[in-house]
């Protein structure tokens, strides 16, 4: 039988995190603009030699961007050879961006604002990706369709999963339940990873699920599920879902490095944003996902400016939900 993590056990796992940093090595495979997989090393400026950095991605849809940037050579331009590494989720990354076995990640804001709270010394370097204020969304919450889950005040005594707790994932499905009229307190979460979240909700093992694409596409492809709700449009329209983050160690022993990556990002970003099918082309390989859903897929939007406004706003959430001691600082977690 599966094992859940749940919101009861949320904070010892928080801990445990810290106390494993010392212990800490990514998981997951690594792909390269070149043949190495090791952790950074620096290389000469002066021999025009590129700089080896390693950056964590989540194996979701919009880290498509990394790869594509790997691919048109963006990285390269700006003097850095990229190693990516998967992990699974933002908050399994810290500890590799903490230690240095990574040295910059792509994850979940709110994750990195936590380990702030927490005492991990973590700083923003460029924003990355955000959901849409309105239309279709990348992320929802499906339910099955004779479950009779409709709204976000249905899930009130339900079991929704996400896949990591304290994260964006519960937060706005607390919040949209909240704004319906339903205690959000009364909601029961469950972790897992995303791959395994259909068949789960098939069996019965949760009665909702929190989902990006391309899985939610997927879920949303049988008659047998229906969108429950876009809990991001519903707490914070226009959230942002991914940032670029580096330990603050890092950044302050590797200013001219944090300066490549930045400018490598914003010009990558932009071009993503640009080029969308192009981005959507390396998916197949990335994921292993047949060309044909790749094309459809609803990608999130690609930004290296950060939305301060919407950061301050999930802040405040975060604060209201207990998820922090204090509002976040975004002025003291971000590189200048």
């Amino acid at each position: 039988m599966r094992h859940f993590i749940t919101r009861r056990s949320a904070k010892v796992f928080a801990l445990g995190a810290v106390a494993t940093l010392a212990l800490a090595g990514c998981g997951g495979g690594s792909l390269s603009g070149s043949e190495s997989g090791s952790p950074a090393a620096s290389e000469s400026a002066g021999s025009g030699e590129l700089e080896k950095v390693v950056v964590g991605v989540l194996a979701i849809a919009p880290s498509a961007a990394m790869h594509y940037g790997i691919e048109e050579g963006i990285f390269e331009k700006h003097g850095l050879d990229v190693t990516l590494e998967t992990g699974q989720g933002g908050a399994a990354m810290l500890p590799a961006v903490s230690t240095g076995s990574m040295n910059f990640a792509v994850g979940n804001p709110l994750t990195v604002m936590v380990a702030k709270d927490k005492g991990l010394d973590m700083k923003i370097v460029t924003g990355y990706s955000n959901s849409y204020a309105e239309g279709e969304d990348i992320n929802g919450v499906v339910a099955r369709a004779d479950s009779g889950i409709t709204s976000f005040a249905d899930l009130e005594g339900k079991t929704a999963t996400v896949n990591a707790i304290n994260t964006q994932g519960d937060l706005t499905i607390m919040e949209a339940a909240s704004l319906a009229g339903a205690d959000p307190s009364a909601i029961n979460f469950s972790e897992m990873p995303f791959p395994d979240m259909e068949a789960q909700l098939e069996l019965g093992n949760t009665d909702a699920v929190w989902l990006p694409e391309p899985f939610l596409s997927k879920a949303l492809s049988n008659p047998d599920n229906v969108l429950v709700g876009y809990s991001n449009q519903e707490a914070v329209p226009g959230m942002p879902t991914m940032v670029s983050f580096t330990s603050g160690k890092y950044a302050s022993e590797n200013p001219e490095t944090v300066d490549k990556f930045k400018d490598a990002m914003q010009e990558l970003l932009v071009q993503a944003e640009e080029n969308i099918d192009d981005v959507k082309a390396t998916l197949p390989d990335f994921m292993t996902m047949p060309p044909e859903v790749a094309a459809n897929l609803k990608m999130e939007q690609y930004e290296a400016e950060l939305r301060t406004e919407q950061l301050n706003d999930m802040g405040e959430l975060m604060l209201k939900y207990k998820f922090v001691e204090k509002a976040p600082d975004l002025g003291s977690m971000t590189v200048e």
